[in-house]
């Protein structure tokens, strides 16, 4: 379930912001403490405020409780594009949660009339974030290389899309081959 943020997700918050990865590829502190998760989730709320995206945290179907975050970034709005990011705290991971997540955005995205495609990076080790994109009918279109700076160096990230009324699952074209070119 997709649900606003509240005060009460601190707790998740500040756990994933002692996961050594999460903080290198976003807005997360590391290690925050009570007041540095208030201040990030306090950015969470501005963000739709802004006109720059929408950030949800990803709650437990029955209690509510915050699992992890998800996120439209809409900084290509205008071209018709939109990425998705997401994270889980570790002790919720492997349990489906964040392709739940994917399949509850992709149908809110949909209701932005202008937006044609949702673009979403994994990097290529992580393969529970590879299997959650697929689940949620991401098709895989390739491998960046050295697109993103993260933890200061250029990482390879691969590329996954959602495109407005193609059924998801369908298979990504490839080009014919160029004879040597």
């Amino acid at each position: 379930m997709l649900r606003r943020f509240e005060d009460r997700d601190v707790g998740m918050v500040q756990e994933l912001s002692t996961d050594p990865y999460v903080p290198l590829i976003g807005t997360l502190p590391p290690a925050c403490d009570r007041a540095g998760a208030l201040a990030y989730i306090a950015r969470q709320r501005q963000r739709h405020v802004e006109g720059t995206g929408f950030s949800f945290a990803v709650g437990d179907a029955g209690s509510g409780q915050a699992l992890g975050m998800i996120g439209l970034w809409l900084r290509d709005r205008a071209l018709g594009r939109a990425q998705v990011g997401y994270a889980v705290m570790p002790r919720a991971r492997r349990r489906g949660v964040a392709t739940d997540a994917l399949r509850a955005l992709v149908p809110f995205a949909w209701t932005l009339p202008e937006l044609h495609r949702l673009e979403l990076h994994v990097e290529p080790w992580n393969s529970a974030s590879a299997s959650a994109a697929t689940s949620a009918g991401f098709a895989v279109e390739g491998l960046l290389r050295g697109y993103l700076e993260i933890g200061g160096r250029r990482r390879d990230l691969m590329s996954y899309a959602r495109i407005r009324d193609v059924p998801s699952g369908t298979e990504v074209p490839h080009p014919p081959s160029l004879g040597g070119a």
